[in-house]
């Protein structure tokens, strides 16, 4: 049989934990199914999967197998489509990830006016508080807040935000307006341990980013509710700007220790593909670095 098919049924097997999923996935049947693994494990002379009658599982071998299969079939639909052109209308399956807030206010509208422009594509979006790995976790493009590891991966910076502590102004009125980092000491904090956000906050004090632990009143697993904790008047939370921009429009949330603010973070679109990158993530960039660009800035 043909490498690049014993390959792509390998992999579907491989990802769906099944027998019978896979065929579903590939429109084979489960024989042909059963049959194409055989015959690669024939070939290679080694056991890629673990059967019993509950699961299906990749073996050590198998999950090596895995990764490079991914990678090569994946290398062959970017040179098709190079092949064919850059103009290329954008088809097939795309996964992207961003940050939950920003996701929901910023990249769902991009994500529903990328699937309007091209309807041969389909996109999955998981919206998750932590640095996701895009290449070992299968996603196509992310969507970073903050500096950039070392990586492989190609950025494309869209904008900039601020990271912010924030109060109500019922709050504030009641209890005062800090004037310095000690003062924080005085009020009720409340913390978020999402993402980035820990008992640690830094400031820039002097020209320098500079530590300050801090005894929270209030602790939350999710930004939202540490915003709404404090639009009900509860204490201080620190946020980054985008979370709250329609709080401090309309005047519901204020800023506190301004002079204090770190560096602005920035934002960028990141992919892991490179020289031949296909339709679908080039377009979705472009598409999606123009939005955020304008959308940003306005903030």
């Amino acid at each position: 049989m043909d490498q690049l098919h014993l390959m792509n049924v390998f992999v579907a097997v491989a990802e769906e934990q099944g027998f019978a999923a896979a065929s579903r996935r590939l429109n084979m049947s489960p024989p042909a199914v059963t049959r194409a693994i055989t015959a690669l494990e024939n070939d290679l002379g080694v056991t890629l999967l673990t059967r019993t009658t509950r699961y299906v599982r990749a073996t050590d071998a198998g999950y090596r197998y895995l990764e490079d299969a991914r990678r090569i079939l994946q290398y062959v639909t970017l040179a098709n489509e190079a092949a064919i052109g850059v103009n290329a209308e954008p088809t097939g399956h795309l996964s992207i990830t961003a940050p939950v807030l920003f996701g929901q206010r910023y990249v769902i509208p991009g994500v529903v006016d990328y699937l309007q422009r091209y309807p041969a594509t389909k996109v999955e979006t998981f919206l998750l508080d932590r640095v996701v790995n895009l290449l070992e976790e299968g996603f196509d493009v992310g969507i970073r807040i903050g500096k950039l590891p070392d990586s492989s991966m190609r950025a494309k910076k869209v904008g900039s935000v601020r990271v912010l502590l924030v109060a109500s102004t019922n709050y504030l009125n009641t209890y005062g307006i800090p004037q310095s980092l000690e003062d924080l000491s005085k009020h009720t904090l409340i913390s978020s341990s999402s993402g980035s956000m820990s008992n640690d906050w830094k400031f820039e004090v002097q020209g320098k980013k500079t530590p300050f632990h801090i005894q929270p009143r209030l602790k939350v697993t999710t930004n939202q509710a540490a915003i709404n904790a404090a639009l009900e008047n509860f204490g201080i939370t620190r946020v980054i700007s985008y979370q709250v921009a329609d709080e401090l429009a309309n005047g519901r949330l204020k800023i506190v220790l301004e002079s204090f603010e770190l560096p602005k973070l920035p934002i960028h679109i990141v992919h892991r593909e490179g020289r031949l990158s296909s339709s679908k993530v080039r377009s979705f960039i472009d598409l999606m670095a123009k939005r955020l660009s304008e959308d940003l800035s306005l903030n």
